[in-house]
C-alpha cells in the first residue's frame, strides 16, 4: 500500500482515492506517526499531502524525519514538497502566489516519464521552495516557481509544488502512475468483491443485535441500508422528514424502500418542528447545527421508541470520506468548511454502537458498490443532496414562502436537465435562492422579485469541480419556465465559479 500524510489540505483524501483508482490501496496516517509505526504498516511508498500553513510558521506541522531514512518512496505535494525541502536542509520563504492553472516546464525524471515539454498544471500556494536540498536536481518550473518540482532519483525522494491529484493538471495521473512505479506496488485493489467482504463484517458485527438507520434516499444512506440488509434482516430505517425536502421527495423515499420491501421502515414528519426552530436563522453554520440537533431529538425518541420491542444496539450510517474531510473529523487537521450533521455525536448520545460501512469509500466508489448490490442506475446516479436539505440553499432566513418557492424551482431545473439529457452528465445541479430582491417588469409595471441562482457543476469526486458548460437553450428554457411559473421571482442568475475557489453548495 501508499500512505498518505495528511497535512490538513482538502485534498489528502483526493490524493488517496486516485492512488487506488491505479488499483493501489492507500491509507490515510497522520502526520505524528512514528517511524517504528510506518515499519509496521511496511508501505511501499509515502505521499505528503498539501495543507494550510506554512513550514516556518508557529502552527506548522512536519513528520518523524527519521521516516526519511527507510528508504521507503517519498512524494512531498504542495505542503508536503516544501516540507521535504525545509526538513532535508532546503530554503523555503514567502513567494509570487499562484492559483490556478499554471504552465509546467518538466525535465527527464523518473517521475515525469511520459510528460511533454508543456503541461498545464493546478497550483495553490504562497510560500515557495527557493533552494532545494542538497542532492536534489529541480525537475520542473514555471513562470512564477522556479522550483516547482525537484527530485533524488537515487533516494527515490520528489516534491512537486502543484497538485497532479486535481483533474485540473492535465496529466497528474500519468505523474501519480509514475510514482507508483517507482514504488513498486502491486496492482491488487479494486471495488469488485468489496460488497462480499462488507456484508461479511457487518454479520460478525451486529449478529443477531438489530441496527437502527437514518435515511433519506440519497445514494449513500440507500447504498449503507441495502448493505446492511443483506448481512441482517434486523435493520430499522427511519426517515426524518423535515421538510426541506426536494419537490415530491419524501412521497418518493416512502414509496422507495416499499418496493425494495424493506420490512421495518417509518416516516416522521417533523417539518413544523424544524421550520419553527429556525425561524429568523440565517447564519449558515448555525442552521446546520440547529437542524443537525433537532435531527438528533427527533431520531433518539424514535431509537428509544423502537428499543422498547427490540434489541437495538447499532447505529448504521451512510457516511463517506467527503462528508469526514469537510467535517474536518479524518485528520484533525483539515480547517471546517462546513459541518455535516451525519458525522459523529449520535452514538454517544444514544449509547449504540455505529455501522459505518461506507467511511472509506467516495462517491463513485458507492456508486460502484451500489451496482454489485443490484440497485437500478437512476437511483444510483441521483444528484447528491444536503443533509440540511434546502435550508443551506436558501441564503438568510427561511420561510415557508422561501421554501416554496424554491422547490418549485429547483423542480423546473431538474425536469429541464433531464429532457435534455443532461442530468447524467452533469455531478450536481441545483437551484439556490438568493437574499436580497432585484428590479424586473410584470405586466407592464415595475416589480422587485427574488432571484434564483442556477447551479450546475461537473466532477468525479466533488473535491473539485467545473461549472458545466450547459446549452444557452436549455439556461433560457429553464429560466423562462422560473419566471413564468413562479410568482414573485423576477431574475434568474448562472453561476459559473469553479471549487476552488467556491464550494459546490452556496452554505
Amino acid at each position: 500500500m501508499i500512505i498518505v500524510m495528511d497535512f490538513g489540505g482538502q485534498y489528502a483524501h483526493l490524493i488517496a482515492r486516485r492512488i487506488r483508482s491505479l488499483g493501489v490501496y492507500a491509507e490515510i496516517a497522520m502526520p505524528a506517526t512514528r517511524k517504528e509505526e510506518i515499519e509496521k504498516l511496511n508501505p511501499a511508498g509515502i505521499i505528503l499531502s498539501g495543507g494550510p500553513r506554512s513550514v516556518y510558521g508557529e502552527d506548522s506541522l512536519a513528520i518523524d524525519k527519521e521516516i526519511l531514512k527507510l528508504g521507503i518512496p517519498v512524494l512531498g505535494i504542495c505542503y508536503g514538497h516544501q516540507l521535504l525541502a525545509h526538513l532535508l536542509g532546503g530554503k523555503v520563504a514567502p513567494s509570487s502566489k499562484e492559483y490556478g492553472k499554471e504552465m509546467l516546464s518538466p525535465k527527464k525524471s523518473l517521475l515525469f516519464n511520459g510528460l511533454g515539454k508543456k503541461e498545464h498544471v493546478w497550483a495553490s500556494h504562497g510560500d515557495s521552495v527557493l533552494n532545494p536540498p542538497e542532492g536534489f536536481e529541480t525537475i520542473g518550473s514555471t513562470e512564477e516557481c522556479r522550483i516547482a518540482a525537484f527530485a533524488d532519483d537515487k533516494r527515490k525522494i520528489y516534491g512537486v509544488q502543484f497538485h497532479p491529484e486535481v483533474v485540473h493538471t492535465t496529466n497528474g495521473m500519468q505523474i501519480l502512475r509514475n510514482f507508483v512505479k517507482i514504488c513498486g506496488s502491486k496492482k491488487d485493489y479494486a471495488i469488485r468483491g468489496l460488497d462480499r467482504k462488507l456484508i461479511a463484517e457487518i454479520k460478525a458485527a451486529v449478529g443477531e443485535e438489530a441496527v437502527i438507520m437514518g435515511v433519506s434516499g440519497g445514494v449513500d444512506s440507500l447504498v449503507a441500508s441495502a448493505l446492511i440488509r443483506k448481512a441482517t434482516p434486523n435493520i430499522h430505517c427511519v426517515f426524518v422528514d423535515h421538510g426541506l425536502t426536494r419537490k415530491g421527495e419524501a412521497e418518493e423515499v416512502v414509496s422507495l424502500y416499499k418496493k425494495l420491501k424493506f420490512e421495518h421502515f417509518y416516516r416522521i414528519d417533523a417539518s413544523k418542528l424544524f421550520l419553527r426552530k429556525l425561524k429568523g436563522v440565517s447564519e449558515p453554520e448555525e442552521k446546520r447545527k440547529i437542524i443537525g440537533k433537532t435531527f438528533i431529538d427527533v431520531f433518539e425518541s424514535q431509537v428509544q421508541q423502537l428499543k422498547k420491542k427490540n434489541r437495538i444496539t447499532f447505529l448504521g450510517q451512510g457516511t463517506i470520506y467527503p462528508d469526514r474531510i469537510e467535517s474536518a473529523k479524518a485528520s484533525g487537521q483539515a480547517a471546517v468548511i462546513k459541518t455535516h450533521h451525519n458525522v459523529g455525536g449520535l452514538p454517544e448520545k444514544m449509547k449504540l454502537k455505529l455501522i459505518e460501512p461506507l467511511k472509506e469509500l467516495y462517491k463513485d466508489e458507492v456508486r460502484q458498490l451500489g451496482r454489485q448490490l443490484g440497485i437500478e442506475k437512476e437511483l444510483l446516479m441521483r444528484h447528491p443532496f444536503p443533509g440540511p436539505g434546502l435550508a443551506v440553499r436558501i441564503l438568510g432566513k427561511i420561510t415557508p414562502q422561501k421554501i416554496a418557492m424554491l422547490r418549485e424551482a429547483d423542480s423546473i431545473f431538474t425536469e429541464e436537465l433531464k429532457k435534455s439529457g443532461y442530468y447524467e452528465k452533469t455531478w450536481q445541479a441545483f437551484a439556490a435562492l438568493l437574499p436580497g430582491k432585484a428590479v424586473g417588469v410584470m405586466g407592464d409595471a415595475r416589480a422587485y422579485g427574488r432571484i434564483i441562482a442556477l447551479r450546475a457543476v461537473t466532477s468525479q469526486d466533488a473535491m473539485t469541480a467545473d461549472w458545466a458548460k450547459l446549452p444557452n437553450e436549455l439556461l433560457e428554457r429553464t429560466s423562462s419556465r422560473i419566471t413564468k411559473r413562479i410568482k414573485g421571482v423576477t431574475r434568474v442568475v448562472y453561476d459559473i465559479t469553479q471549487k476552488p475557489p467556491a464550494t459546490i453548495e452556496y452554505e
